[in-house]
This record gives structure tokens, C-alpha cells and sequence, in this order.
């Protein structure tokens, strides 16, 4: 064995002397790098190789074909010891040392400016057992203190920013969070629950200020508890599959939509939701005790319904968690929910006071009930969506879920008309001007929903709505379903993604493109075009939002369209892969089966990022040409996030 082998290497060694293999070739290693901070301005290097099924390489302590970086060089620098290796080889029988799949090392740098540039190449023996063939990569890599992005998924904290500064930030993005898609439907729930009140004004309150030390603990001790398990024993992979399956997973979108449901049902007078009679006699203190369990049910379905909102800024504590900020995560966090329940617990505290103002009769409190009823059935909805696009049933179409929509609001118009009343309701003998204005508003959302049903955009409801993908039918469109390509007058193209094809995947806006790393590095390394990585998920509001209101301007579509090669990267799809198509993870062995687990995988161990959206400008070789970007709905600036990485 070891004279086969050294025959081998002397064969390899006289083949390198007249040709090498290419980077990015078929039979050849295909390399990628990536750059991260460590700690005290100290940043890693990685050079990920994947190779070829059937082959392998060696280590960089190999004592005869040892894989290396030459002419190791950093401009406006230092180099920070040796060259090291992340991934495990496998130990063959003769003791000898051979990577399979993937090959992981890096070099410690500590920039001194910001234009810091590390330069080499990579040596490297890729072999079969009776062939090897030499290769070489050249390399550039600049390294320079990550610039933060606006958006909550690419923040990174600054040189010299102080805990103060990250406090802040925190505190803007929990306030920016009640308004995004996902966090609107617990409003109304919210005034809802806490109108029904409680026997007086203090122990309204007393429950509203609990509702708010709820919503916080349960966002401060779960990352609290994480980020300490994680910095004793790792494993920041299995919290991120953790979160993506509490907002993906169609068991607990099902719950929410059928709680949803429940609640409408008794806005409209069909029930009344208490506790069991049973629990209400085994306590003395039963009304309190009652209360607070309410209350805390009230604060978690609040924290669970909203993460695929929140999960941005909850995915950059645990990013910064692994980055050796220990104490600023659990800060962060806990300043981002205070501004986050705030708005919560004044919304809870308002019915509270409602008990001082309540009229004789009630009848105005039980038509806010209904009309709250209306709203719980059209928000519910988007559960219900979530689950039908990640695992692809085909059950709420766009048009259908328009349909709905429109008989829902409709019937909420006339309801406030007077033309429709419940059983406890009292005759409408004249209409108030708030009722009025309010019908008008109503039958004009309605007018507006309309033109969805043959394709409109309504892009100001896009992170609520199916995506226009699944329309049966656009005006102007010959074609039965615009599924295909040929979505929005889009030009063709000679590009074919087999990938895509296989699992039913699509880009919105009639843009095309892949949906593996792989395909699209090569198709780029073709066309001699840089790579927009799309990190996004089916049942993303937060991504709708940015396709609609961002991607299709048509400065931003035009340089998509033209400039980039575009890989979308789904990672809350449940479809199970084939085989072939599986992803393993190279330091553990795990095999992630499900196209949304795998492209997860991919996101967290390549760019650093677990949440959604994020975007990602690489270049034909796979390097990072600009700082990740997430979701922020300045279209300027995504403009120049773009022509960045084509600069």
C-alpha cells in the first residue's frame, strides 16, 4: 500500500510538471473562501474545498504531498500564526491521513486597514487510488472590519462600538418590529383577550404589566440558556434548525391557524373560551392563577407567531454569541424585547380602562369583538399559507386566498352597513360617522383586492399574500400558470436549473436563475457574471415584502435581470431530496434530507447567517464581494448594495 502510494505522488509530481488541473473543472477541487471575525480584531480566513466523489487530498502535514498555501502575503496587515485545519480527516489503515468530500483550513490575519488584502495559492493533490493530478489556486481575499448593514441579519458590531450603541440598535429594531406583516395579527388579538377584562381596574393592569414581563422573559432567558449551552459545548447548527422549524414547520403553523380560527368563532358569539370548569374548582385561588395562565399563553403565542419577524435580529445575537461577545448578546436581547413588549403592554393595559367607560348594554364592545372576528379569520390565513408553501400542497393558491379575502372583508362592510347581525347583537337604527368611515374604508380595501384575482401585484400586501408564483391565471398571459418562466414578460434565456426543475422551485418577478450554490457558480463562471445569493424561505413575509417592494423597481430588476447570476436558497422548503442531492455535514457526518435543512446548512456554515432574508453577493469563485445584506426596504440603498459587488 505505501509503495502504490509513493508511486503515485512521484506520477502526480511528474504530471504537474506539464499541466494542472483547473479550478472549478469537473475532475478538479472546486475552492471557496470566506472571512470572520474571531476576537480582538483577529480575522479567519477559510478556504473550503469540495471534491469530487471518488477522490481525495491530503492534509497540510502530509509527509509527501502535503496540501499547502504558497506565497502567503497580507497587504495592510499581519499574519496570526499558522495555517491550520477546521475539518477532521479519515485515518486510513496504513495511518495515513486523506480528506473525503471537503477540505476546510484557514489562516489567522489582523488587518490594520480596512482595504487589507490576503493573497497565495493553494496547492493541493487531488487523487484516486491509481491517479493524482496537481493543482493550484490563486487567491486574493480581502480582509478589513466588517461594515454593518442596516438591516438586523448583516448587523455587526463596529470597531470601538460600545454596548451603548448595540443597546440602542436593539431597542430601534424592537420597536421597528410591530410593523412588520407577521407581528400585526397579535393586535387585534391582544385587544381582544384583555377587553374581556378582569373585575377591576388594578388587576387589569396587574395582568397587562405581566403580559409585558412575559413577552420579555420569554425572549431573554430561552437565548440567555442558548447562548451559555452554545458557548460551553457548541452546536449553534441544531438551535438554528430549532427556530426554522417553529416558524416552518407545518405542526405548529397548523396550531396557530386553527387558534386563530377558534377565536373568531368566539368573537361571533358561537362560544365563550375559559378555562375548564374542572380547574376552576380544584383552586381557591382559582381566578388569579387562571388569569396568569392566560396571560402567559397569551405573551408565548405572541413570541411564537411573530419569530419569522423577529428571527433576523434573534439570528444576530447567536451569531455574536460564537463570536466571543459572551454578556452583549443576553443585553441586546433583553433591551430588543422591553422595546418589543412595550407597545404590547400598552395595548393590554388600554382595555384594562376601557371597564371605566363601558356602557350600559355593551353592545359597542360586542360589534368590536366581530369585527375583530373578521380580521382573526383573514390573518389566520397566513398560517395556514406558510405550511401550504413549504410543503407544497397546493391548497391556498393566491387567487384562492384572495377569494377568501374578499367574501371575508365584504362581509365585514356590511356587517358595519347593518345588513348582516349576530345573535347578540343589538339593531343598527342609524349609522355613526366612525361606523361609516370605517365601512368605507372596508369596501375600499376590497375594490383593492380585486384586481389581485387577474394578477395585480398589491404589492403593499405582499408579505401577507401566496406569491404571485402560484396564480392559475395573469391578464396578458397565454400560458395556464405562471409557475413557468414566462412570468412577467421575462426574456429568454438559454440557462435550465435541472435542480428546480426536480423540486418544483421558482423565482419571483419572472427572474430566473438556480437553486444550488453549485449550479450557479458554474453558470456564473460561464457568463463571466457575479452571484446573487438569495437566503429566503416560502413562508418569509418578510422576503414578500422585499420582492415586491424592492426587487421590482425597475432599476433593481434591470440589474438582476442582466448583471448577476441569481441562486435562490429556500431553507424552510420540507420537500425531501433524493439521495444524490442530500448534503452531509463534514465535521459531523449528519445528513440533512430536506431541501429546507440542507440549504440551512449551507447559509450557516458558508456565510454565517441563519435567518430570513439575506443576500449575499459572491463571485464566480464563491468569495464574499460585499458585507451580507437583509431585509431593509430602502431600495437606493439595495441599488448600491448591488452595484457593489459589480464594482
Amino acid at each position: 500500500m505505501k509503495l502504490l502510494r509513493n508511486i503515485t505522488l512521484l506520477a502526480a509530481l511528474l504530471m504537474s510538471a506539464v499541466s494542472f488541473a483547473q479550478p472549478g473543472t469537473s475532475e478538479g477541487i472546486t475552492w471557496k473562501t470566506s472571512v470572520e471575525e474571531k476576537a480582538d480584531g483577529i480575522y479567519q480566513v477559510k478556504f473550503t474545498g469540495d471534491i469530487p466523489s471518488g477522490h481525495y487530498t491530503y492534509t497540510i502535514d502530509d509527509e509527501y504531498s502535503a496540501t499547502s498555501v504558497n506565497d502567503l502575503s497580507v497587504s495592510g496587515g499581519e499574519l496570526v500564526g499558522e495555517l491550520y485545519e477546521i475539518s477532521i480527516p479519515k485515518t486510513e489503515e496504513d495511518g495515513s491521513k486523506h480528506f473525503y468530500g471537503t477540505i476546510e483550513i484557514a489562516q489567522d490575519v489582523k488587518p490594520s486597514t480596512e482595504d487589507a488584502v490576503l493573497s497565495g495559492s493553494i496547492f493541493a493533490n487531488i487523487c484516486t487510488d491509481t491517479t493524482c493530478s496537481a493543482q493550484y489556486y490563486d487567491f486574493e481575499v480581502v480582509v478589513a472590519p466588517a461594515k454593518a448593514e442596516s438591516a438586523p441579519a448583516a448587523k455587526e458590531e463596529k470597531e470601538g462600538k460600545s454596548l451603548w450603541g448595540l443597546i440602542l440598535e436593539a431597542v430601534l429594531w424592537g420597536f421597528a418590529m410591530l410593523l412588520t406583516p407577521c407581528v400585526f395579527p397579535m393586535v387585534p388579538m391582544t385587544v381582544s383577550f384583555f377587553m374581556k377584562g378582569s373585575e377591576s381596574v388594578a388587576a387589569g393592569r396587574f395582568k397587562a404589566l405581566m403580559y409585558g414581563i412575559f413577552i420579555i422573559l420569554l425572549y431573554t432567558v430561552p437565548i440567555s440558556v442558548i447562548i451559555i449551552l452554545t458557548r460551553v459545548i457548541g452546536g449553534d447548527a441544531v438551535t438554528a434548525d430549532i427556530f426554522n422549524w417553529l416558524s416552518t414547520h407545518w405542526l405548529p403553523n397548523i396550531i396557530f391557524f386553527v387558534i386563530f380560527m377558534i377565536f373568531a368563532a368566539s368573537f361571533f358569539g358561537a362560544f365563550e373560551i375559559s378555562m375548564p370548569q374542572s380547574l376552576v374548582n380544584k383552586s381557591d385561588r382559582g381566578a388569579d392563577k387562571k388569569g396568569l395562565a392566560g396571560v402567559f399563553f397569551m405573551a408565548l403565542t405572541l413570541v411564537l407567531v411573530s419569530f419569522s419577524c423577529t428571527g433576523p435580529i434573534v439570528g444576530t445575537v447567536l451569531i455574536e454569541s460564537t463570536q466571543g461577545k459572551f454578556w452583549a448578546p443576553m443585553v441586546t436581547m433583553l433591551a430588543f424585547s422591553g422595546a418589543f413588549a412595550l407597545p404590547f403592554t400598552v395595548l393590554a393595559l388600554f382595555p384594562s380602562l376601557l371597564t371605566k367607560f363601558k356602557k350600559s348594554g355593551g353592545s359597542w364592545l360586542n360589534s368590536v369583538k366581530v369585527v375583530l372576528g373578521f380580521v382573526e379569520i383573514a390573518l389566520g390565513l397566513k398560517f395556514l399559507s406558510v405550511a401550504d408553501q413549504t410543503y407544497h400542497w397546493g391548497i391556498l393558491d393566491r387567487e384562492v386566498y384572495l377569494a377568501i379575502w374578499i367574501v371575508v372583508f365584504t362581509l365585514l362592510g356590511l356587517y358595519l352597513l347593518g345588513k348582516i347581525r349576530f345573535e347578540s347583537d343589538e339593531p343598527v337604527e342609524h349609522l355613526s360617522v366612525p361606523r361609516l368611515t370605517l365601512a368605507i374604508i372596508v369596501f375600499a380595501f376590497v375594490v383593492y383586492l380585486i384586481p389581485g384575482m387577474w394578477g395585480a401585484p398589491l404589492s403593499k400586501l405582499s408579505g401577507y399574500l401566496p406569491p404571485l408564483t402560484t396564480q392559475d391565471f395573469v391578464i396578458g398571459q397565454n400560458n395556464a400558470s405562471i409557475s413557468n418562466d414566462t412570468c412577467c414578460n421575462a426574456p429568454a434565456t438559454d440557462r435550465t436549473d435541472s435542480f428546480g426543475e426536480k423540486y418544483d422551485l421558482h423565482l419571483p418577478l419572472g427572474l430566473e436563475g438556480y437553486f444550488t450554490i453549485e449550479e450557479g457558480l458554474e453558470a456564473a463562471k460561464k457568463e463571466g457574471k457575479p452571484v446573487f445569493v438569495d437566503i429566503t424561505g416560502h413562508g418569509c413575509v418578510n422576503c414578500r415584502e422585499m420582492e415586491s417592494r424592492v426587487w421590482s423597481d425597475p432599476r433593481v430588476l434591470e440589474i438582476l435581470k442582466n448583471d448577476y447570476i441569481i441562486v435562490a436558497l429556500y431553507t424552510d422548503d420540507k420537500t425531501r431530496l433524493s439521495e444524490e442531492d442530500q448534503v452531509t455535514d463534514a465535521q459531523t457526518g449528519k445528513v440533512y434530507k430536506d431541501l429546507g435543512r440542507a440549504n440551512s446548512y449551507i447559509a450557516r456554515t458558508r456565510w454565517n447567517v441563519n435567518a430570513q432574508p439575506n443576500y449575499i453577493l459572491l463571485s464566480p469563485e464563491g468569495e464574499m464581494l460585499a458585507p451580507v445584506r437583509g431585509y431593509d426596504l430602502d431600495i437606493n440603498g439595495f441599488i448600491e448594495f448591488l452595484r457593489s459587488g459589480l464594482e
